[in-house]
């Protein structure tokens, strides 16, 4: 008997997510589900009678997460689901989906052997980054892939000094740097030259965006390692603080950026036999070779 008896589903409304979902709705009713829609896609079905909750509120209802979408939209919903502890399951209606792994002509089998009680469950940490200016905190956010600082501007650098666990690292000057989960390592980080991470590493990566020297490389360290960066008061912009690309804060020159752990984790459902290597294999063409 399934341990998964009320659902919720999230994503991002759009023709593709609206077919998905109507499927999907009609297969857990079938399996005698009880279905709760998100705010952000109750729209796609205006004229059913499932019931609605607000995305900052289903996570509290629900014995399990579905989001429709790609991996942006698991992101999205992973900061908001993190702190109820519910598992999230991403269907695939993007492109690459690291995250959301399950595709929708493969929906009904995949989800099926889920609510059959066959899955694996991983937690994934994500980070909090606190912008601090005259040693107050002034603002916040959180990432599951990564936080980034950076100039906001091809034209110009900015200087910041690094610190971990408050032992000084280096004065940089660069574009920026991206602070990257393992989650995170096939995503920004990786386009930026860093290390591809198993998901289950307790570690962040820390990669140099276009530093001004030949010797600046990506660092790997304890994921329980606090990260300091202080934006140098000779700076004449404000560079924007970035967490997951989604949201988005202002730094001014002189002010420190903190990034810690997060105490929530999320659980990430994976049907049975997901591979990460296979999916690296697929999805960054690891096995294809010239002319295939």
């Amino acid at each position: 008997m399934s341990t998964f008896n009320t659902i919720g589903i999230m994503g991002r409304a759009s023709d593709a997510v609206g077919e998905t979902l109507k499927v999907l709705t009609q297969f857990l009713a079938a399996r005698n589900v009880d279905v709760i829609l998100g705010d952000d896609v109750a729209p796609l079905m205006p004229d059913s009678e499932l019931s609605v909750s607000p995305r900052n509120k289903i996570g509290a209802a629900c014995d399990m997460i579905i989001v429709l979408g790609g991996d942006g939209s698991l992101l999205g919903a992973a900061r908001t689901l993190a702190h109820h502890s519910v598992p999230v399951l991403g269907i695939n209606r993007g492109r690459l989906g690291f995250l959301t792994d399950v595709m929708p002509d493969e929906m009904e089998e995949k989800v099926g052997a889920v609510l059959d009680g066959e899955y694996q469950i991983e937690k994934r940490f994500l980070l909090t980054a606190c912008l601090m200016r005259a040693g107050e905190k002034v603002d916040k956010a959180e990432a599951l892939n990564d936080v980034v600082v950076n100039s906001g501007t091809s034209a110009q650098m900015i200087e910041f000094d690094l610190f971990i666990d408050d032992e000084f690292v280096y004065h940089q000057r660069s574009d920026g740097l991206i602070i990257s989960t393992p989650t995170g390592s096939t995503a920004y980080s990786l386009s930026g030259g860093g290390p591809i991470m198993h998901p289950t590493l307790d570690a962040v990566v820390l990669v140099p965006m276009f530093p001004h020297t030949l010797s600046s490389r990506p660092i790997v360290v304890d994921g329980n390692s606090e990260v300091k960066i202080i934006i140098r008061d000779s700076n004449e912009i404000h560079p924007p603080i970035s967490c997951d690309g989604q949201e988005h804060l202002t730094a001014q020159p002189g002010d420190t950026v903190v990034i810690r752990k997060k105490r929530h984790k999320l659980s990430l459902i994976h049907p049975p036999n997901t591979s990460f290597y296979e999916s690296c294999r697929g999805k960054l063409g690891w096995s294809t070779r010239l002319g295939d």
